[in-house]
């Protein structure tokens, strides 16, 4: 499976299911290593995640290996400037309980999950958080975390990953190297990119070049 969709452990995400989520930073790590980061839209679905960015974060994740995955949900906003924002959030909204302070800040239905994981009392009143609680809060914001499961099935992949050599094919002609009158396109080339209409056109050039000089 090239560019598919991210199964994620356990079911700390059920609830977020069908929610969009757009202009965010994705980053994922195997182990400590970065492998992979980027900006644009996700989906959380039943089984984990989906959504343009994570078919991109994909083609990095690879079978009986250990990968998280980052979500930082306000990219454009270091961590002073956040904390600043929520601050005055929290002043202009100082005498309402913790849980119906986010409405400005966060999507609806992402609030009771980042307050469960804030482990502030969601009927605190905002005046009583403490800049430790607060600083907790913004670094979950830029910094919400999952354990990868895997990847969809090869079935659910947009495209394959692997395939002929490419060492192995005339880039001029697309011909086998090995075999006269061979020739090669598309997906049974080991080459495959990003989601974003790369991969099309691959498939357009590859077998423009092998149908011209077949």
């Amino acid at each position: 499976a090239g560019l598919s969709a991210i199964k994620l452990q356990g079911n700390d995400f059920a609830e977020l299911q069908g929610l969009s989520l757009k202009n965010v930073k994705i980053t994922c790590f195997n182990s400590d290593k970065r492998i992979f980061s980027d900006f644009g839209e996700m989906l959380f679905t039943h089984f984990g995640l989906s959504g343009p960015v994570i078919l991109s974060a994909s083609s990095h994740i690879r079978d009986n290996a250990k990968y998280t995955i980052s979500i930082d949900l306000k990219p454009a906003l270091d961590f002073k400037t956040l904390d600043n924002r929520i601050l005055r959030d929290f002043e202009e909204e100082k005498n309402k309980d913790f849980i119906n302070s986010l409405d400005a800040l966060l999507p609806k239905k992402l609030i009771p999950q980042i307050v469960e994981l804030s482990g502030i009392d969601p009927r605190q009143k905002v005046n009583s958080i403490t800049r430790d609680e607060r600083h907790k809060l913004v670094n979950l914001l830029k910094n919400f975390e999952f354990t990868i499961k895997g990847k969809r099935s090869v079935s659910e992949a947009i495209i394959t990953s692997g395939g002929v050599n490419v060492k192995e094919i005339d880039s001029s002609t697309m011909q086998s190297k090995i075999t006269e009158g061979l020739y090669f396109a598309g997906e049974v080339i080991d080459v495959d990119a990003y989601t974003g209409g790369f991969n099309l056109q691959i498939a357009f050039s590859t077998a423009y070049l092998a149908g011209m000089n077949a």
